[in-house]
């Protein structure tokens, strides 16, 4: 375990849950910080007050308007989820990963910490471009450039599928936890739960996170 304290950057869903249990692990102290873009539904602020206070984990709030004022994606805007230019469905919300990245790099400087931990992983279904390995490199020496002070961006998940990172919550023993605490439905839904967890079981984000589950059930018959 590493002395050095971390920053999670935190959103509720399973990756970024899964990330707080091995950010637990692998790290003395770990700190969460959320971001309030204009986000569709409160739900996953809910499941990082819930969670972090489960965890007893010291949680920061950033508000970032500037993504709702741009608009255009189904994050933030009450429109249908469908695949748009690019093969890149309309939740991609352009520069996200870059500015909350950024953002999180100067609240570490200032609380003197220099691990920072994400969710981002290759095999995101959607292909999003700023969760690709490339990405997360160059921004980590990019920051580290910027600010004149060591960075280090953890993303555990990066060369896992949806059902390695079920697999990867059981190995941590919190397999359950992620299944009832985290969310990741696009709509909200909070009210119907499955095997695999809450949500509406239609909008993308709820097929990955089911066929992953699904897959790593059936890997361990």
């Amino acid at each position: 375990m590493s002395a050095a304290p971390a920053l999670l950057l935190f959103s509720g869903g399973q990756d970024s849950t899964t990330c707080l249990y091995w950010a637990k692990r692998t790290f003395t102290r770990v700190e969460a910080l959320f971001f309030h873009y204009g986000q569709r539904h409160r739900i996953e602020y809910d499941s990082v007050l819930n969670l972090t206070k489960m965890e007893n984990i010291p949680l920061h709030e950033l508000q970032v308007p500037a993504f709702k004022q741009i608009g255009g994606s189904a994050m933030i805007e009450e429109r249908r989820i469908e695949t748009g230019a690019g093969d890149l469905p309309n939740t991609f919300v352009p520069g996200r990963n870059i500015v909350f990245l950024g953002l999180a790099a100067s609240l570490a400087y200032k609380r003197g910490i220099n691990d920072l931990v994400t969710g981002v992983n290759d095999a995101d279904y959607s292909g999003y471009p700023d969760c690709r390995s490339d990405f997360i490199a160059s921004m980590q020496e990019s920051l580290s450039r910027g600010l004149d002070y060591a960075i280090r961006i953890h993303a555990p998940l990066q060369k896992l599928d949806k059902a390695g990172i079920w697999a990867l919550s059981e190995e941590l023993g919190v397999l359950d936890n992620i299944v009832e605490y985290s969310h990741t439905c696009y709509l909200g839904e909070r009210g119907i739960r499955h095997i695999w967890g809450y949500g509406c079981g239609e909008c993308p984000a709820c097929r990955l996170r089911k066929q992953g589950y699904e897959r790593f059930v059936g890997k361990k018959k």
